[in-house]
């Protein structure tokens, strides 16, 4: 005995995808920056050094002295000079008027006044130790500096972002499709 049979045959649908990419595009400009450095302010004050030398005192050590202290010293001099020419004139008059108990008074007088004194040896021109004065104030120097900061101005600059989405669209390739025979 033949039983009727059933027999179905399936397709399968088969599906076609479009599919455009996205497109991403990123742009990041460099920031801008300005950046200006100006100068320090320096101000220096200077005080000179002073140095002050006397020597005023050596000077006079060695006999150079000024017309005033000059007349001064040579009136003294003469002075005493005079005064030792007085006193031995009187001593030369006292021994004259004493001739009578003396009888050697011209001759021990002639003898003083021929021969005169040794003059003494020895350096006169050299300045005694510490006549020289010195009086030093140093320089003084100041500096004041004002700093001056560094201007910098940046500007950040925003990123560049452009952006067009993707399209995916579908189709059918193939139907799905059911057969379905009898057979007897």
């Amino acid at each position: 005995m033949n039983f009727p049979q059933i027999q179905i045959r399936t397709t399968d649908a088969r599906l076609g995808l479009n599919i455009d990419d996205p497109k991403q595009m990123i742009r990041q400009p460099k920031a801008t920056q300005h950046i200006e450095q100006p100068a320090a302010i320096v101000d220096i004050e200077t005080t000179r050094g002073l140095m002050k030398i006397d020597s005023s005192q050596a000077r006079r050590d060695v006999g150079l002295i000024g017309p005033l202290e000059s007349t001064k010293k040579y009136a003294s001099e003469g002075r005493q000079k005079v005064m030792q020419g007085i006193a031995r004139r009187a001593s030369e008059g006292r021994q004259m008027m004493d001739i009578a108990h003396n009888s050697n008074a011209i001759a021990s007088i002639a003898k003083k006044n021929t021969f005169p004194t040794k003059a003494k040896l020895g350096i006169d021109f050299i300045p005694s130790i510490g006549s020289v004065k010195l009086d030093y104030t140093p320089a003084k120097v100041d500096i004041n500096v004002q700093i001056q900061h560094a201007k910098i101005n940046a500007q950040v600059n925003k990123p560049i972002h452009e952006y067009t989405p993707g399209n995916v669209s579908g189709f059918m390739l193939l139907n799905p499709s059911i057969e379905i025979d009898f057979i007897v």
